[in-house]
């Protein structure tokens, strides 16, 4: 046997596992980025749920009769960061990933509601904290929709490639499972932005 067929077949046994070390680490990669787009939605959204302890508590002066509104805004709010707790903990998680979807949904209705009744409210509306208030929350609502591509974005090519022939050979020793991605759970009407605007 001469050099070269030695070479040669050396080349033949070590591709395979070459192929496989630089797949499995290219699925990790992909996993991480995703993981880190979602530390970003995490960022944004524990901004968000700090304002809104401010909001509601600046409408509660003005707004005493709305007990009912306010606390359902609280509650939201609380629901949303424990199941952003979840979600954060294990981003790959996808019942975490549906539950932060739904307590954003529903916390997404309750200052729905909190806003279309401080409409009846002008002194509240020309309160210099909540204008404040409410243009930072619809600063952070844009970050957090731009924070959400990103990981739907970064979710979506971990998903093909796991997917994708001949990487699902790797995936499936391996054991990587699909990621959720995070999409808005609310019918049509409650997709609407809520109001946070007071001019």
């Amino acid at each position: 046997m001469n050099w070269t067929a030695l070479i040669i077949l050396l080349l033949i046994l070590v591709a395979p596992f070459v192929w496989a070390i630089a797949v499995y680490n290219g699925l990790v990669a992909l996993r991480n980025r995703f993981k880190n787009a979602f530390a970003q939605i995490d960022v944004q959204l524990k901004r968000r749920y700090d304002l809104i302890p401010n909001l509601v508590q600046t409408a509660k002066g003005y707004m005493a009769h709305e007990r009912q509104t306010l606390e359902a805004v609280i509650a939201a709010r609380n629901s949303a960061a424990s199941a952003n707790q979840r979600a954060a903990a294990n981003p790959a998680d996808g019942a975490a990933i549906q539950g932060l979807a739904t307590a954003e949904a529903g916390l997404a209705g309750a200052l729905g509601r909190l806003f279309a009744v401080s409409e009846a409210y002008p002194d509240l509306k020309a309160n210099q904290n909540m204008m404040q208030l409410t243009e930072e929350l619809t600063s952070t609502e844009n970050k957090i929709a731009f924070a959400r591509q990103a990981f739907n974005d970064a979710v979506m090519s971990y998903n093909t490639r796991i997917e994708s022939f001949p990487d699902n050979v790797i995936v499936g020793m391996f054991q990587f499972k699909s990621a959720e991605l995070l999409q808005a759970t609310e019918s049509a009407e409650e997709r609407k932005a809520p109001k946070v605007s007071f001019s």
